[in-house]
Order: C-alpha cells, then structure tokens, then sequence
C-alpha cells in the first residue's frame, strides 16, 4: 500500500536557534487536507545532538523472525553521539520518544563516536556505524544495539578490525559479505570544507570488504586518494553478488561485485565530471554524490548530487554500464543568477535555473533519497552536515 506519513531529522545546529532536533512526521496522503505538510514534531530532549540519518528496528533482511515489525525508528546522532529509540507503531501520525542511550555510554563501551548509519541485522539486532572515536579523530566500525530491548551491547568488529574512519553499509546474508565505506576524520571535516585537507587523509578513500559472520575484514580496496566513499547499496535480489559505491569527491560511482569464491573486486562504472567555476571555493566543483539508491526491482539507480544540484537516474539493464536515462536540478549551487559562473561544462550547454516550488524558491541541494513503496515517488531532503549547509547554502540555514 502507498505510504501515509514520512518521517524526516530535522536540526537547528548552526542556525543560531537554542532548540533541540526535532522529528517531523509529514502527510503524504494526496487526499488529505494536510498534503505535504509537517502534521507533528517530536523534540528531542538534548541540543544540538545533529540528527543525521535514520533506520528501522526491523527490516526485511530480519530472516530468523517472520513477526519482526517496523515500529521502532533508530535515531543516532552525528555530533553528540546518542542514540534516540522512537514508537513510530502505537501512533504513526504522532510518534513518541521510548529510550535515550546516552553517549557516556557509547564512549566508555564501546570507545566510538559520531554515529552514522542505521541498519538491522539478519536476527534483528541494529547495527550503527560510526565516524570516529570519542575525540573526533577518524575511527570507522560499528555499534550494536539489540533488537528488543535496545540495550547497547558493545562493538561488532574486533578492536584490532577497526578501519581508520567509516560512515555507511550494507550487507548481503545469502553471501556472507558487509561492504562498508569511509567518510571522513569529524573533528577536521567538523569545522567545514577545506581545500588544505584533500591532501591530508581528512577524507576516506577505502572500500572495506566484511565477513558478516566472523566480523573480521577481509579485503580493502583503495578507492584514490580523496575519493570520499560515502553511500553503498547491494542489489535488493537477495542472491545478488553485486552492488555499487558513490565516491562524493571524486564524482566516480564504483560497482563492487564477488569474482571467486570469496573474492571481491571493483570497477568503475559512473563518473560525473567536475566543473571549472568562479566564485566558489575551489577553481573546480565537484558533483558531490551524497547518496545512492537501487530501485527495489533493480532496474534503475539514482544518485543525488549535492553541490551541482541534480539527481540523475540511470538503467540498470547492463549492471557494468549504468546509462543516464533521467535527471532533474532541485536546487544546487551552479544555478543561474547565482554567485557561482561556470566557465567550463563537460555535461550542460547553460547554467540551470533555479526551481520554485509553490511560489517558493527550492535552496540547498539534493542530499538524503528515499523511494515509495511502489517505485513511482522518490523524496528528497536538501541538508547534508550542518557545519556544511552553512558553509554551501546559508539560506537553508537561515
């Protein structure tokens, strides 16, 4: 059935508003009188936590329990390391707040911080993956909460398979296997976008191959220096060996696939060219791919493209050559009018104009991806990392 209400993370860090982070449940129905409307808001009892992502307490790889439901949405945060439990079954339209771990515990358990990403394992356990240790310096891995009572149980990986920093995953059970990608150093990407840290290993340029069952690493592919893997996706076909890994500096979508019997490699199959521009920060614009999603009939991907503006979908039919069949600017900071001139465009003949929507001019970029149920939808939100958002696009600050 079409979905009803949406559920988005909403922050006021770097807006100069004291309040707490806030979910916000929006009507989808198109018969409602409340469409496209914020119909609640849940705070969040703590600031400036830096609400980023979001996940299920069950998904539909909970193979071990036929009765796993989603009524429980995961919230970890970015900045203060927490993580918010919220009854999203008792009352879809007006969620509550069901139990805080607090971050003295993530720290001193499990010695991690800056929490990512949201997934639930196979048996139904969540598994969180993180930015950093408890001083903001790069540490990747992950934390698990179990599936019932949500009590944080400790660290996934062993200590010693640690990579150096992380930030998202997937996994496929049918092939033992957790892919999982970089992200950056928090304490120095916390402070904004500097051209001076490209050389200085402040982003991630690893691909780690996981063995699901043993937690322990077993490849890691090195992706070039400054690539930034960020957002990774398996095909939804559960005897799929193959997936792919959108690469936000570098512009490059790589797709990763089993070639032995427990050996995986990687190839290069998108990539997005930067542009000569001025006014900006750096003489050339890199697209910024923030995230990545696979249709769940794996026909077709979608990629958002954070700093340019557009999301492009490409057909799938041929898994090694991706082909562009669609793309729509929602924003971006090549728009004309703007303080950004490109002087050289591999792709477009002009600059976009900006979009309006309802007599209101659309800022930011496309970020965070989320498709319908039946594929024919897909909902966007335009915040990346606040620190980011204010340092790209102030008017969504403001």
């Amino acid at each position: 059935p079409r979905e009803e209400v949406a559920y988005v993370t909403c922050t006021y860090r770097e807006t100069c508003t004291e309040q707490p982070d806030f979910l916000a449940t929006v009507d989808l129905n198109p018969r409602s009188p409340y469409y496209g409307q914020v119909i609640h808001r849940l705070p969040m009892p703590n600031l400036k936590d830096e609400l980023h992502s979001s996940g299920w307490s069950a998904g539909c790889s909970c193979s071990d329990s036929i009765t796993a439901r989603r009524n429980k949405l995961i919230l970890p945060c970015l900045i203060s390391s927490r993580v918010y439990v919220v009854d999203v079954g008792s009352q879809c339209r007006a969620p509550k707040l069901c139990k805080v771990i607090e971050p003295v515990d993530v720290f001193w358990k499990c010695n991690k911080g800056y929490l990512a990403v949201t997934h639930s394992l196979p048996n139904g356990d969540i598994l969180i993956a993180n930015m950093g240790d408890p001083a903001g310096n790069g540490k990747g891995g992950f934390i698990v909460l179990d599936g019932e009572t949500f009590e944080l149980k400790g660290n996934w990986e062993n200590e010693c398979e640690a990579p150096p920093t992380g930030y998202d995953f997937w996994y496929q059970p049918r092939h033992n296997v957790l892919i999982s990608s970089a992200g950056s150093v928090p304490k120095r990407a916390g402070r904004g976008f500097n051209p001076d840290d490209l050389k200085k290993g402040v982003y991630g340029r690893r691909l780690n191959v996981w063995n699901l069952s043993c937690r322990t690493l077993t490849q890691c592919f090195d992706l070039g220096e400054d690539s930034l893997p960020i957002s990774v996706k398996f095909l939804h076909n559960p005897d799929a060996a193959e997936g792919y890994v959108s690469c936000a500096l570098s512009g490059i979508v790589y797709r990763f696939y089993k070639c032995e019997a427990k050996n995986w490699a990687v190839e290069e199959v998108i990539r997005i060219p930067a542009k000569d521009v001025t006014g900006w920060i750096m003489p050339k614009m890199p697209a910024f791919t923030a995230d990545l999603i696979i249709s769940t009939d794996d026909k077709y991907l979608y990629l958002s493209n954070w700093l340019h503006g557009d999301i492009r979908q490409y057909e799938l039919s041929k898994h090694c050559k991706p082909r562009l069949v669609g793309q729509v600017f929602v924003g971006g900071s090549i728009l004309r009018g703007g303080p950004v001139t490109v002087c050289r465009d591999e792709e477009l003949k002009c600059q976009p104009e900006p979009l309006v929507v309802k007599c209101k001019r659309v800022y930011g970029g496309p970020c965070k991806m989320q498709l319908s149920l039946d594929g024919k939808r897909l909902y966007v939100t335009n915040s990346f990392y606040s620190t980011w958002d204010k340092q790209f696009y102030p008017n969504v600050v403001k």
